[in-house]
């Protein structure tokens, strides 16, 4: 189904053209391409990969995208990769302010900022955290992400990619996927853009299985959506700068290498509207594990314990009888970064602000500062609805090593601890912790 420029499911196989007639009929790759177009298929997956996971799509071409010069090596800013080894890990729960936007022109790459990671691209395991903090499109230059796949979660400002499968349009509130290897361009309608990226290593993001669930609820697959296809038929100078084993290298082209008229297949940009998850909780006392807010999942050769999980934390109904209803205290064999793009978390009364971040690694223990706890602990249970927030999560089974502008940055909030530091004892019967202090 097409609507408004996209197509809609998760993981389809699906067709598009700009040009009609610009798909070959009933073959990949013909002898003469329509229009004289070059055939180009794109693999996200091995070839060997099984069927169900298979991912790889055919691209039909003004030009052939090995016509470059040799790359070579660009400035990469702030912008790190794994294997993460600048700083050491520590096992100590951080949290920073939102970073201060740019003062100088600032476009999409050049203000990539890494704030931690685990794995490696070259080990296909892992995964790195970004912020991006653009106050200007970027012009005639494309970039391409050779390590992994990117999750986008925008926090302020809308991003306008400029794919070459099509054009994929982000505000606020949503998320999207660029597959690794598909080249984009990132444009800011609003004139600056600010927001998160999870560079997944592993393997593919795809939909959680939802078990005793049933076969509806989280995010259901029709509501992600895909661009038709669309092209750029430019011939003047274009830089094309891709990350590579965590570099950034750039080679000087004399055309817009967006120059694809058509493709099908089933690996393509996608977003999703996060207002249409589907979120699922109790209706009767206490309340489930956060797993069941996870709208995507890169899952690891270990069932059940994911490279990484994206997981929301919406606007939901509060309804649960005799519970303590924000997240409970908690020590996690995975590890969790956070960010938040708008509101306030409900685990967290001050500290935690929209375009802030915080990291607890495996085996941290957190839960909800004082006040929280106190306000929850006497609340008069009635339902109520928690409507002004969107947190979210990157949940990992590797420990997330911080770089060293992470551990350096005047955003780090170096009290974070104080905020669990001024619980009173519990009182038991019959001990002096019963008597009035």
């Amino acid at each position: 189904m097409a609507m408004d420029g996209y197509m809609s499911g998760f993981g389809n196989e699906l067709a598009t053209e700009a040009v009609k007639g610009a798909l070959p009929e009933g073959q990949n790759s013909p002898q003469r391409v329509p229009y004289g177009l070059y055939a180009e298929q794109l693999s996200g997956t091995a070839f060997t990969a099984p069927r169900r996971e298979n991912r790889r799509s055919w691209l039909y071409r003004l030009r052939p995208s090995s016509s470059h010069a040799p790359f070579r090596p660009h400035p990469e800013g702030l912008l790190k990769s794994g294997p993460f080894t600048e700083a050491p890990v520590t096992p100590n729960r951080l949290r920073w302010s939102p970073l201060p936007r740019p003062t100088q022109p600032t476009d999409f790459i050049e203000g990539l900022v890494t704030f931690a990671g685990n794995g490696a691209p070259a080990h296909g395991t892992g995964v790195a955290v970004h912020q991006y903090l653009a106050n200007r499109s970027m012009t005639d230059t494309v970039f391409f992400n050779a390590d992994g796949e990117l999750l986008l979660v925008p926090q302020s400002g809308r991003l306008r990619l400029v794919t070459e499968m099509g054009v994929l349009g982000l505000a606020p509130g949503e998320v999207g996927v660029v597959p690794r290897g598909v080249r984009f361009r990132a444009e800011l309608p609003d004139g600056e853009a600010t927001g998160y990226i999870c560079e997944n290593y592993g393997a593919l993001f795809r939909l959680p299985e939802l078990g005793p669930i049933g076969s509806n609820g989280l995010a259901n697959p029709r509501d992600f959506l895909t661009p038709v296809a669309a092209f750029e038929d430019v011939d003047r100078p274009t830089r094309v700068i891709q990350k590579f084993q965590g570099r950034l290298w750039v080679a000087e082209l004399d055309h817009s290498p967006l120059d694809v008229v058509a493709w099908h297949g089933n690996l393509a940009p996608y977003k999703y509207d996060l207002a249409r998850f589907n979120t699922i909780g109790t209706v009767s006392y206490d309340h489930p594990d956060p797993s069941i807010f996870t709208v995507l999942t890169s899952p690891s050769e270990s069932p059940g314990v994911a490279n990484c999980d994206f997981v929301i934390f919406p606007p939901r109904w509060m309804v649960a009888e005799n519970t303590f209803r924000p997240p409970w205290f908690h020590r996690n064999i995975m590890s969790e970064f956070m960010g938040l793009v708008h509101g306030a978390y409900d685990a967290k009364a001050e500290g935690f602000l929209p375009g802030g971040a915080s990291l607890h690694n495996c085996m941290s223990g957190h839960g909800p500062d004082r006040e929280t706890y106190e306000r929850a602990v006497e609340a008069r249970l009635a339902p109520h609805k928690i409507a002004d927030t969107l947190a979210f999560m990157f949940e990992s089974r590797w420990v997330f090593a911080p770089t060293p502008f992470a551990m350096e940055t005047p955003a780090l909030q170096r009290d974070y601890d104080a905020c669990w530091s001024n619980f009173q004892k519990a009182r038991l019967p019959g001990t002096d912790a019963e008597k009035p202090r």
